[in-house]
């Protein structure tokens, strides 16, 4: 539940009250009892986080996002290994350069 802050027009006082989003505003002064009383617009309450967590350890590790922006950027060194598993595999199908049948 929030607090509001009020404070009366006709005599300058002003006050908290803790109270129900669904409760209606007060309207009458406690200290004139004159129906002067208006709430003002506050900056309201900072969000807070209650229970276990949200600590540092609870997200990913410094040496994860740097790998991790690597393969996004594709890093030379990454796809240069790839290329080269790439080309000894489609080398030993090749029958020409295996020696094949003997032929050439």
């Amino acid at each position: 539940m929030p607090t509001y802050e009020y404070e009366c027009d006709a005599c300058g006082h002003t006050m908290e009250m803790f109270q129900s989003i669904t409760d209606k505003s007060i309207r009458k002064c406690p200290k004139c009892k004159k129906l002067k009383l208006r709430r003002l617009i506050g900056a309201g309450a900072g969000i807070i986080f209650k229970g276990s967590g949200f600590y540092e350890t609870d997200y990913r590790s410094k040496d994860y996002e740097a790998r991790a922006r690597q393969e996004k950027t594709g890093d030379s060194t990454s796809s240069s290994k790839s290329e080269s598993k790439s080309d000894t595999k489609s080398d030993s199908k090749d029958p020409k350069k295996n020696g094949g049948n003997g032929k050439d």
